[in-house]
Formats: C-alpha cells, structure tokens, sequence
C-alpha cells in the first residue's frame, strides 16, 4: 500500500504567498515542485533541489507527469483551496485519499463571502474557467447569489453584457481581485451600467440576480414551458415531459441516456436538476443535433454529451447510464440493449403515441415487469366564443426499474 506521497498545499496573495508552515519541510525534501509560474515564484531557489514543473496546456499532461512519480515526493502549488474547484478536486479523481497530503489556505468563495457578509451555504458556486458563459443561464432565478470564478480579466465585462443581453441588467455585480494581497480591489455595479476597467486576471465574480421587466425566470424543477425548446416537432410536451421526468427520478451524479432525443427537452431538464448530472442525447438526425445544442445552451446546460447516430449502434462505449428515456426510435431491441447496460438501481422509461409503439411496450412490459401508464391530457381551446376541450395523443408509458 502506497502512502502520502503527493502533497497539495494552497497559496494566497500574501507576502511570501502564505504557503503553510507544514508544506515547507516537505518543499524541502521534494523530488519535483509543480505550480503555475506565479506560485513556483514563492519558493526561492535555494529553498529546495526539487526540478519545477509548470502546469502545461492541456491541463492533463501535466496530472499525467505527476501520476509517472506516484511514490516518490511531489509537492502541488494551488491558488487557495486546492479542493475548491483546484488541482486537488482533479487529482483526487487518480488518487486515493491515503496518498494525498492537502493543506487548504483560504479559497476565494471564502474570502469572498467574507468581504461581501453572504453565508456560504446560502450562495450558490461554479467556475468560468475554460467553460462557456451560458453555464449562468442555469443560476437565472430573482435573488439568487453566485460566485463564479473567472477565466481572466476580460471575464467580468463579458458576464455584464451577458446578463444585460438576458434581461437581467439589474442584477448587481461584484469583481474581488487578488484577495487577500495588497492590491486587493472590490468594484461593484449593475450589469447594464458596469464599468468596462481592466481587471487583474486573478478575480472572483459575485453576482446578486435582479431581472428586468424583459427577463425570462425558469424554474429548475420538471416541466418548463415548451416554449423554452427550439423543435422541429419532435418534443415531449411539458405535461409529459414532467411525468417522465418524475419517473426518470434524477438524483445527485447520475447519468442519463436521452435515446431518441428530438429537441433534447429530457436530457436538458434532467441535466438543470443539479450541476452534478451528466447526459447523453442521441439523435439520429444531424439537423436536431445542432437543436439540441443550441437548447442546452441556450438554458444553462452546454456541457450535454451529443451523440449522431442510430439506437442500438449509436449506444456502444458510453458510459452506463443509471437512467433511460427512450422517446425516438423505439423498437425492441433498442430497449433491450438499454437494459442490459443499464446500472442496477437504474430506471427505465420509454413512451409511445403510435400503436406499432405500444405493441413494443407491451413485449417489454411481458417480459420484464415493470408498469404501463396511459397519459390523456386535454386542453381549454376556443371553438367560436366559446371554450372547448382539445385531448391530446395519448401517450403510453413504460416504466421499469432495474433490480440492485
């Protein structure tokens, strides 16, 4: 058994980069010190004859340059908390806890959070490094509290004119630089009026949600309006998409398969439910590919896998799903090679509105239990100056779950 030989040890803007009394004397005796030039700079070179490494792009070659010296000493600069969206919360999906040594300093939500008196547990957390601006659509709710960290010094202004795009140029904006340093700087505004300074590239976002009379507010709960999804048609209707969505029963890291995709209404709505989801839309049509694309951005979710091509075919070398939509597409052998790599404990969901549809259900349903649920929805419409019912398809639902 290999014990600690990796040590994370997190760094600030103060004098001497606050490096913790406990990483010196493992600084000292390193075989290799790893950081970004700014941390390696608060190590003088006298202080250690460990070889430095800098962070390479891609970030992954240089994780894999510190797994080739797994036993021997390594010390890791990071800004802050290194498991606060850091090099640690990285590291720790190769390495066992008992082979890591990881001394925190305080991160910049907590630093943050301090200068600003908001209670971390109430304020919701992400980062903007190499991730794309719309992932803020997912927080776009009147009052709620963000920080995000920024990718560089161009981030603040460019969230501002995002948000004011959004209808949401009341919200207030808070950019903290260099925290905790000398040059510490708090500037804050309203998105619509925000000033366009230069910002250091070391900088942490607050933002306080206020929208217009023009903002669009979405729920993060089952069911947004179908309005919301550019379609061609092809779209599990907001009635039925929340029933799937309550039988798909999304919990906390799972993964879903969206087979059949259309639009990728499922696949989004499960991925809004907890920044933890993951998803894979397949569609076979390349024309609803670029839909789905543009929906999950378009509501907050564009890191969502897309996947062209044909059920079962399509399926082969994803990673097994602990739920399954099956909405396009369906047929019997679709449903089976979902079951058979679905995880125990996983649920399955297929939905139908054409007979040829339910006869497949109904082989499914025979053969490996589960249940059928006819969905009838009706709607006031006018007729004259009057109002009338309007059914509705009915859609037939199967639901199974998969025995632990």
């Amino acid at each position: 058994m290999i014990g600690p030989w990796l040590t994370i040890a997190g760094i600030g803007e103060e004098a001497g980069g606050g490096i913790d009394p406990q990483a010196w004397p493992l600084i000292r005796d390193a075989d290799l010190l790893v950081g970004g030039e700014r941390h390696l700079a608060t190590v003088p070179e006298n202080a250690t004859m460990a070889r430095r490494m800098i962070w390479a792009q891609p970030f992954g070659n240089t994780v894999d340059a510190i797994l080739a010296h797994r036993g021997r000493p390594v010390v890791v600069l990071a800004s802050g908390d290194p498991m606060e969206w850091g090099v640690g919360a990285t590291l720790s999906r190769h390495l066992s806890a008992r082979e890591m040594t990881i001394l925190p300093h305080p991160g910049a939500f907590s630093l943050a959070a301090a200068r600003l008196a908001w209670p971390l547990h109430a304020v919701r957390r992400t980062t903007l490094h190499g991730r794309p601006l719309d992932r803020l659509a997912l927080f776009l709710q009147p009052g709620t509290r963000l920080l995000a960290l920024s990718r560089d010094g161009e981030t603040p202004i460019l969230v501002a004119r995002w948000l004011d795009a959004q209808g949401w140029g009341a919200s207030e904006l808070t950019v903290l630089e260099r925290l905790g340093g000398p040059n510490e700087r708090i500037v804050t505004g309203s998105a619509a009026s925000f000033p366009k300074d230069a910002f250091a590239d070391l900088n942490t976002l607050a933002i306080h949600f206020r929208p217009t009379a023009t903002a669009r507010v979405l729920s993060r709960l089952a069911g947004l309006p179908d309005a919301c999804f550019e379609n061609d048609g092809q779209l599990t209707k907001q009635d039925v998409r929340a029933a799937t969505l309550a039988k798909l029963a999304p919990c906390a890291g799972e993964v879903l398969w969206d087979v059949g995709a259309g639009c990728g209404s499922i696949a989004i709505e499960w991925l809004r439910a907890d920044e933890g989801m993951r998803a894979v839309a397949i569609e076979r049509a390349r024309s609803r590919v670029s839909l789905i694309a543009r929906n999950a951005s378009a509501l907050g979710v564009p890191d969502i896998q897309i996947v062209e091509g044909v059920a079962p075919e399509a399926l082969v070398d994803l990673a097994p799903p602990d739920a399954v939509f099956i909405g396009g597409g369906l047929n019997t052998q679709t449903v089976d090679s979902c079951w058979v790599t679905l995880n125990p404990g996983g649920r399955l969901v297929a939905n139908a509105v054409s007979v040829e549809g339910e006869r497949v259900l109904l082989d499914v349903f025979a053969r490996l239990g589960g249940s059928l649920t006819r969905i009838a929805i009706s709607h006031v419409r006018d007729l004259a100056d009057h109002h009338v019912w309007r059914p509705s398809m009915p859609v037939c639902q199967f639901v199974v779950s998969k025995p632990r």
